[in-house]
This record gives structure tokens, sequence and C-alpha cells, in this order.
């Protein structure tokens, strides 16, 4: 492909801020694990916040490796929608819209797991007290549109699962969203899904790991996307507007 460098990537990966993630998954463990992994593009994207995106962005510049900031945003439906951003300013904006539109209630560490946000030396600067592990007050037909209001795009999240995605929450993803783009797991039987939900066939995949521990981020067998430079500009345009089909 003339003037396109295909890159490992994996878009959906939360840090030791989700309660569901572990300790370990700490900004510098995180993207050395990418590092060893051979991924060259990757976003934190952590349970209704971005609060550990300027650690992990730090670090991976540092890396050579691109860190988008995003966001796993769990719509009103309970359906999981991956939020990228092409700056660290617009994913905090979002951020701040998304806590004044979420309910809030005290976490229970010892049942749901810390929440914990940590520097580029992961070192604690903060605890989130409000529980993350919550819905949103958002639909899935509103988040593609108020992502890019804040210069990022989204994206439905994992939706060859049973749980928390916009398929199981609505038996279909609605064109109400605007959505191009789907996310899959690695496992997923794509021809399958595409026969039990038509509207993937013209849509753009992605296959991510939705990693909440080192040991299962993606590996350099990943699939790659191919862009003109390893940007997140680049990558938010060809989430927005297509690759070549071959590559997904």
């Amino acid at each position: 492909m003339a003037g396109l460098t295909e890159y490992t990537y994996d878009l959906h990966i939360h840090s030791c801020l989700s309660p569901c993630g572990d300790n370990d998954m700490t900004p510098n463990n995180l993207v050395g694990m990418a590092a060893v992994m051979g991924l060259e593009i990757i976003a934190v994207t952590d349970h209704n916040t971005c609060k550990n995106a300027p650690a992990v962005l730090a670090v991976a510049e540092e890396a050579g490796i691109l860190a988008v900031p995003g966001m796993e945003l769990c719509t009103a439906e309970e359906a999981h929608v991956v939020c990228l951003f092409e700056t660290l300013e617009g994913a905090m904006a979002f951020d701040a819209y998304i806590d004044a539109h979420m309910p809030h209630i005290k976490n229970k560490a010892e049942i749901f797991g810390e929440q914990r946000i940590l520097d580029a030396s992961d070192q604690p600067v903060g605890v989130l007290e409000d529980l993350l592990l919550v819905s949103s007050f958002i639909g899935v037909d509103q988040v593609k549109s108020l992502a890019e209001e804040y210069g990022g795009t989204a994206f439905p999240a994992h939706v060859d699962r049973d749980s928390y995605s916009v398929t199981a929450a609505l038996g279909s993803i609605p064109p109400e969203g605007g959505y191009t783009v789907a996310e899959v797991t690695r496992e997923c039987d794509l021809d399958g899904l595409k026969q039990q939900y038509p509207e993937l066939q013209r849509m753009q995949i992605v296959r991510d790991s939705d990693s909440h521990y080192l040991d299962t981020l993606a590996s350099s067998q990943a699939l790659k996307i191919p862009l003109p430079e390893k940007t997140a500009s680049a990558l938010l345009r060809a989430l927005r507007h297509g690759w070549r089909e071959s590559c997904t």
C-alpha cells in the first residue's frame, strides 16, 4: 500500500484505575508489556474515566509507542462504547462531561477494587471515590456525536459478547448512532457474527484485547492498521473515514 505503513494496535486497554483492572496495570507496566508484545499503537480506555491517560501517554512517548487517550463508556443501556480522542485536552474535557452525567455512588474498594490514579513514575496521586462501574446517563445513539464534539470518535465495544455490548443490550447496532466501526474480541468468529448482525458487513472491524491484566494484551500477531503516519490524528482519521478492507 503506497504511502501507508501497517502498525500493530490494541485500542482497548484498562489501567489500574478501572476497579476491575489489576493493580499491576500501572502506566509503566502497561506500556512496558505493550513494547514486549510488539505493539506500536495503544489506547488506555478505563471505565467511564480518562484520568490515567496523562501518565500513560507520557510513558508511552518515552518508549516510542503511540498511546491514544480514551474511555470505555457505559451507556444508559448498559452497553460499552470505546471513545478515543486526538488530544489529551479533548479527552479530559470529555472526562469532565461524563463525570457530570453519571450517578455518583461511593466505591467499595473491598468489593469492586481500588480506583488508582498514578503519575508517570507509577506513584499514586489520588484515588477516585465514586464507583466507575456504573451506567452513565448517555444513550448509545448519543456517544459518537458527543465524542466528536471533543475531537474524538467512538465505536461499540466487543459486539460479539452477550453482556455489556450494544448488540446484547439492543439486539443490533442502531443506525441512529452513526457508528462506522465496531470492535470484536480476538477470538470472534467474524464471518458468523456478520451473518447474525448484517449491519457489520458495511462497518470496519477492529480486534482489541480489552485487557485488564498484563498477560492479556494483544501481541505482535495482532491485526494491523494502515496509516500514513503514526499519529493520533492519522489513527482518528482512519477510524472515521476508513482504511483498506483487506487490513481489517
